[in-house]
C-alpha cells in the first residue's frame, strides 16, 4: 500500500528508447504526473540534457557534468529535483524515465541511502513501481553477448565500462513489470525470452506494450515485488518462486556448498560461468580468505567478483544486532558450528550450457577432504589470483552498497 503522506514514484528503463518513450507518455497523460528524464547521450559534450514536464509545461535544460562523473551529476541534480517535484501540491506522481544505460537498482539506492539536506529522498517519495521495457525483437542477444556499452553508443561516460549485457539483464531482474514490446524474429526465440525472464524475474508481471496502460500497469505490480528496495547482498539468491524445469533449454541452476572454494581451481572454473550463461549471482567463500564474503556476478560473457563486506562469523564482520533481521535469519537458517555463515550459494541461469556440469565444474573447484583437512593456516598459503596486487588495495566496502554507473568494485573481470 502506498503511503499518503510521499509522493508515488515510478521509474521506467529499457535499452530500446521508443518503447519506454512510449510508456513515460502513457503514464504522464494522468493529470498530476510530473516526467523527468536525464539524457545521457551528449555526456561527450561535458552536459547531461534534463527533461521536466508537468502537463503542458515542458522544460529541457542542460546541466554541466561535475568533475566529469555522470553519477555525481545525477545524484547532485536528479535527488534534488525529485525532491522539490514532490513537495509541489500539484504533482501526484512522478515518472523518472531513465536513459537506456542506467540500472534502476542502482538509482534506488542513491534514493534510499544518499542523502539530501541530511535526509534520504524516500522521505518524501515511495517507489511505486520499477516498470522495464523488453524489446523482444533484440533483448535475448543483448543479454546474452559480450558487447561493451561503448561498442554500441550506450555508454554514461568515457569510464563506464560495463557490457550490454549487463544493464540489460539489470533492468529486467530488478522490475516490477516487465512489459513486452515488438515482435521477436520468431517464435522459438520469443519463448526463449519468456522462458528466460521468467527465471530471472520471477517476481515481476510481465504485460504486452498493447495492453499496458497506467492502470494496467501500476495494477499488475505484485505484492512481492522488489518497489525499488535494494537487494540484500546477504539475502537469499533467489527469490520468489521461479520454474525449476527446463524449458526452450533454458534452466536455473541453484548451486550449494558448505565449504571454501580453492582459489586457483576456482579461477580456472570461471569460464563455465561465461560459456551459455545469461546470469550468475551469489556468494563464495575462499580458502586463505575466511572474512570475506564474495560477492559474484555474471551477464552475458562478462563476470565480476567483488568484496560483499564480512561474513556475520568474521572478526570484522557486521554485529549480529547491525545486521537486517532478513540477513540474521537466513544465518541462523544455515549456520555451521565450525564455518558460522559462510557458504557457497550461486544461482545461474543458462540458455546453452549443460546445468550438470556447471555443477561438476563448481564441485570440482571446491577443496577435497584432503585439503579441508589441513586447516586454515594451510589454505593462506593457497595461490590466490583474485588477490589484489601492491598497487592495487582492496577495497572492503564495495560490496556495501551496487556500484554507481562507471564504477568498478570488480576484483576480477573476465570477457569471452
Amino acid at each position: 500500500m502506498i503511503d499518503l503522506h510521499r509522493t508515488p514514484l515510478v521509474l521506467l528503463s529499457g535499452l530500446a528508447e521508443p518503447p519506454v518513450r512510449l510508456l513515460a507518455d502513457r503514464l504522464t497523460a494522468t493529470s498530476g504526473t510530473a516526467l523527468v528524464h536525464h539524457d545521457l547521450r551528449h555526456t561527450g559534450d561535458g552536459v547531461i540534457r534534463r527533461l521536466v514536464r508537468l502537463g503542458t509545461a515542458e522544460r529541457i535544460e542542460t546541466v554541466p557534468l561535475d568533475h566529469d562523473c555522470v553519477s555525481c551529476t545525477l545524484r547532485q541534480d536528479l535527488l534534488p529535483l525529485v525532491r522539490a517535484l514532490s513537495r509541489r501540491p500539484e504533482v501526484e506522481r512522478i515518472v523518472v524515465r531513465l536513459d537506456e544505460a542506467l540500472e534502476p537498482e542502482l538509482v534506488c539506492q542513491e534514493l534510499h541511502t544518499a542523502l539530501v539536506d541530511d535526509t534520504p529522498v524516500t522521505e518524501d517519495v515511495e517507489v511505486e513501481a520499477v516498470i522495464t521495457a523488453i524489446d523482444q525483437a533484440s533483448w535475448l542477444a543483448a543479454a546474452t553477448g559480450d558487447a561493451a556499452l561503448d561498442e554500441v553508443d550506450l555508454h554514461a561516460g568515457h569510464d563506464d565500462d560495463r557490457t550490454l549485457a549487463q544493464v540489460a539483464v539489470a533492468q529486467a531482474e530488478f522490475a516490477d513489470v516487465l512489459v513486452l514490446a515488438g515482435e521477436a524474429p520468431d517464435a522459438w526465440t520469443a519463448a526463449r525470452t519468456g522462458a528466460v525472464l521468467q527465471r530471472l524475474a520471477p517476481r515481476a508481471a510481465l504485460l504486452d506494450l498493447c495492453g499496458a496502460d497506467t492502470d494496467r500497469m501500476l495494477g499488475a505490480v505484485p505484492d512481492e515485488g522488489h518497489r525499488g528496495k535494494p537487494r540484500d547482498p546477504h539475502g537469499p539468491v533467489v527469490t520468489g518462486q521461479p520454474p525449476l524445469d527446463p524449458d526452450c533449454g533454458v534452466t536455473l541452476l541453484t548451486f550449494a556448498a558448505g565449504r571454501p572454494f580453492h582459489p586457483q581451481r576456482l579461477h580456472e572454473a570461471l569460464d563455465v560461468l561465461l560459456d551459455g550463461v545469461v546470469r550468475t549471482r551469489g556468494r563464495a567463500w575462499l580458502a586463505g580468505r575466511p572474512d570475506d564474503h564474495l560477492w559474484v556476478e555474471s551477464a552475458g560473457g562478462g563476470l565480476g567478483i567483488r568484496l560483499a563486506g564480512g561474513w556475520l562469523d568474521s572478526p570484522h564482520g557486521p554485529d549480529w544486532d547491525e545486521a537486517s533481521p532478513e540477513h540474521r535469519t537466513f544465518a541462523a537458517l544455515r549456520w555451521h558450528p565450525v564455518w558460522g555463515d559462510r557458504v557457497q550459494e550461486l544461482a545461474v541461469v543458462a540458455h546453452r550450457a549443460d546445468p550438470a556440469d556447471i555443477d561438476h565444474t563448481l564441485r570440482g573447484a571446491l577443496l577435497t577432504d584432503a585439503e579441508l583437512a589441513e586447516g586454515p593456516e594451510a589454505w593462506r598459503h593457497y595461490p590466490d589470483p583474485f588477490a589484489a596486487g601492491p598497487d592495487e588495495p582492496r577495497d572492503d566496502t564495495a560490496g556495501a552498497a551496487p556500484a554507481s554507473v562507471g564504477d568498478s568494485p570488480t576484483i576480477r573481470q573476465d570477457e569471452r
